[in-house]
């Protein structure tokens, strides 16, 4: 990415699945970014895409989500990759959502992408609604906590 402050989120639909994916160089070092990514209760402190995570952000656990896209609901995710300063997924039986960092000149590359879907995807696909927005206050946040923090 060549210009920093264009964090840009895209999202490829097909009829069984949906993924959106964002990218952001952040100036800070990969244990620093992890450090935000798994700390579940400060997430509403730095995110303003969350309203609140419960839970404990380790290997196997279930945490409790709740996002400012849909408020109303609780999402109940198990933790399905853990490798410390790298690499983190969580999700459901409907989707995953992958955190990957990589480690860069002074800084790290940030990369989320979320696969949404399943057989019967087509029949509620339409309810979704967009994650590009979202996507992109998301590491704009995460972007700005890891480096007012470095």
């Amino acid at each position: 990415m060549s210009n920093d402050s264009a964090i840009k989120a895209s999202t490829v639909s097909k009829t069984f699945s949906r993924t959106t994916q964002v990218s952001a160089t952040i100036n800070a070092t990969p244990a620093k970014v992890w450090s935000l990514l798994t700390t579940a209760s400060d997430y509403p402190k730095w995110n303003s895409t969350v309203v609140s995570l419960e839970g404990e952000i380790t290997p196997g656990s279930t945490i409790r989500l709740v996002s400012t896209l849909d408020s109303s609901r609780t999402f109940k995710l198990k933790v399905k990759e853990f490798e410390p300063a790298r690499r983190l997924s969580w999700g459901d039986a409907l989707g995953t959502r992958v955190y990957t960092l990589t480690e860069t000149n002074g800084g790290t590359r940030f990369d989320m992408n979320e696969r949404i879907g399943g057989p019967i995807f087509p029949l509620f696909a339409s309810k979704i609604p967009s994650f590009d927005a979202s996507f992109e206050q998301f590491a704009a946040d995460l972007k700005t906590a890891a480096e007012k923090a470095s």
